[in-house]
């Protein structure tokens, strides 16, 4: 039988103002509007025994997903948000965490474990939050080829820039108590994982892309489908655009040259 990890708490407007001094985004009435979409990324976090960190920071044991083996890199592949209604702060809410799927395939670099996990947060009796979240472990051996910069292409209209710091990334994965090196240890990027710079968290071009939709005024109850398309390192920067359609809204990230690396679709849920 699958594990089903499950951790209630109060949910505080502190990591909420928090992310929105962040990334210098509107905070909404967080009692009566509640949490924006993907902003409960910053609640109901596991905070895992240092004992327990591997040597590239994220948790071998006692964790949910458990690495498939040792020496095995993590990567977020992407993921969907379905929302059911909003999340308030200053009520307890729920989250019910398990491993909806594994499977082992042959890459080129070796074997790849995909692994998708489904977690359902919960508060006044009913659900509010689907989640699916899709990671990939790949072999320890090997670099990511270089990505040529060639010439910047400045953001335009209906484009956000995001300027792209160590103190940025580090403070992200703070709030999100993530302890993966490659987001913070420049040395530990470069020397053990072969990446050329800090990789730009997954999430944080999930929530760009979400925040873009959120400047067009798209809320309410929305399916968030998005993948993370190529890495992103911090000294390619991070420009993210939002653009409605006819049947919803589709969102992107890319860097500073016009190469994309992330990639969304928001939908109304019927």
């Amino acid at each position: 039988m699958t594990e089903v990890v499950e951790r209630t708490e109060v949910l505080s407007p502190e990591p909420a103002r928090a992310l929105g001094a962040l990334l210098d985004v509107p905070v909404p009435d967080l009692a009566r509007e509640g949490l924006p979409l993907l902003w409960h990324w910053f609640y109901l976090l596991e905070r895992p025994a240092q004992a327990d960190l591997g040597p590239d920071g994220h948790p071998v044991r006692n964790c949910v997903p458990a690495p498939p083996g040792p020496g095995r890199r993590r990567m977020w592949a992407g993921g969907r948000v379905r929302t059911r209604g909003v999340l308030r702060c200053g009520q307890p809410a729920t989250r019910r965490t398990r491993v909806a799927s594994v499977a082992d395939k042959q890459g080129r670099s070796g074997p790849l474990t995909f692994v998708t996990v489904e977690h359902l947060i919960s508060q006044g009796g009913r659900v509010v939050v689907e989640e699916r979240q899709d990671i990939v472990y790949r072999p320890a051996a090997g670099s990511l080829p270089a990505v040529s910069a060639g010439e910047v292409v400045p953001a335009g209209p209906g484009e956000w820039a995001i300027e792209v710091t160590p103190t940025l990334l580090f403070r992200f994965s703070a709030l999100t108590y993530n302890a993966h090196r490659i987001h913070y240890d420049r040395d530990y990027a470069r020397d053990v994982e072969g990446y050329p710079g800090l990789l730009t968290h997954g999430p944080l071009q999930a929530l760009a892309m979400a925040e873009a939709a959120r400047a067009l005024g798209i809320g309410g109850e929305v399916d968030f489908t998005y993948r993370l398309v190529s890495p992103l390192f911090d000294h390619q920067g991070l420009i993210t655009s939002a653009s409605k359609e006819p049947d919803g809204v589709t969102t992107a990230v890319r860097d500073l040259y016009g190469r994309q690396t992330a990639t969304g679709q928001l939908r109304g849920v019927a």
